[in-house]
């Protein structure tokens, strides 16, 4: 396979730099840090390129705080200067493991993502017989960094980069040599590439017959129930010896009639409903936007803006029903 070079120089550009600015502060320009590097961005944008040169990029500053949702994750959010240096990186280096991963894999993925996914796996439940699925314990936790950057190595070549690639890795950890930081754009890069190479496994078996990973949730489908046990014993085997990984033990093997929990979703080959966590996001959502108004916090036009952002919640699901008896037992909020 042909490796890609990319040069700091190329990182510290000023038309790419410019370009990660403007994403890093997209939707956030309002927020005090953001503001004051804008205020001067010219001369702080010299002196990021500047840093990252001198090999002082990232500062590997964080800012931790929990969130529910879906699940309790600790997000640890880099400070303004390191954001805007993940996407000058992401911005090279990410079309390139784009175009190294498989169509199987949708997370973080332009044009693909939780939607495409959860119709992927709708239409697989239609079509064959019995699935796997498993997902991997406290994944972003125990990705190994050396064998992380070995497979970056494959893709990419030049001796400053690589110092980069290990600077970046160097600025977090779990346990020594252990873990990325939720929240990190380069994070979630890194992680989806993380697996390509059981997407290979998978696709090249013959037993399978299809699959589709989000992230670390991954399911596939074979002709029976044996060809998914010996799939899984396989992948088992894969993900502790290349990746130092291991599958949580509540993973599953069931028949594709009795439909699938997966992303988000309770997919069933006739319909897709909502899960439970999805109906909960939902009434959390409606509720939290609709007390905000109430204490005049914010606007009924404000409102009428979170409702359709609370609405996309049940996007591609057959939800109305649902929504009906929710909106039956909780009111609206009259403005």
């Amino acid at each position: 396979m042909k490796r890609i070079r990319i040069d700091l120089e190329q990182i510290a550009g000023h038309a790419n730099l410019t370009l990660a600015l403007h994403k890093a502060a997209s939707g956030k320009r309002h927020r005090d840090p953001i503001s004051r590097f804008l205020q001067q961005a010219e001369k702080n944008l010299n002196q990021l390129a500047q840093a990252i040169l001198d090999g002082r990029m990232p500062y590997g500053d964080f800012r931790s705080f929990i969130i529910h949702n879906p699940k309790r994750r600790t997000i640890h959010a880099a400070c303004f200067e390191d954001r805007v240096f993940h996407h000058a990186l992401i911005n090279l280096a990410g079309p390139v493991l784009e175009r190294a991963m498989l169509s199987t894999s949708f997370a973080c993925r332009p044009a693909l993502g939780v939607h495409r996914a959860a119709d992927s796996a709708q239409q697989s439940i239609r079509r064959y017989g019995w699935y796997g699925k498993i997902d991997i314990d406290s994944y972003f936790a125990c990705i190994d960094q050396d064998i992380l950057l070995s497979t970056l190595l494959r893709r990419f070549k030049g001796q400053a980069f690589e110092s980069q690639l290990q600077r970046l890795l160097a600025c977090y950890h779990t346990r020594p040599g252990k873990g990325l930081p939720i929240g990190s754009l380069t994070s979630q890069y890194f992680a989806n590439y993380y697996l390509d190479g059981l997407d290979r496994l998978l696709n090249e078996s013959p037993e399978v017959r299809a699959h589709v990973r989000y992230m670390d949730d991954i399911v596939w489908w074979c002709d029976d129930k044996q060809q998914v046990q010996e799939i899984l014993l396989r992948v088992q085997n894969w993900l502790h010896e290349q990746r130092q990984l291991t599958v949580k033990p509540n993973w599953q093997i069931q028949q594709s009639d009795q439909g699938i929990r997966f992303c988000g979703y309770r997919i069933l080959p006739g319909v897709m409903r909502m899960s439970m966590r999805r109906k909960r996001r939902y009434q959390q959502r409606r509720l939290y936007w609709e007390h905000q108004c109430r204490q005049e916090w914010i606007t009924p036009a404000q409102l009428q803006t979170a409702y359709a952002a609370v609405h996309s919640i049940t996007q591609g699901t057959d939800s109305l029903g649902w929504r009906r008896r929710n909106l039956l037992q909780h009111p609206a909020l009259v403005v």
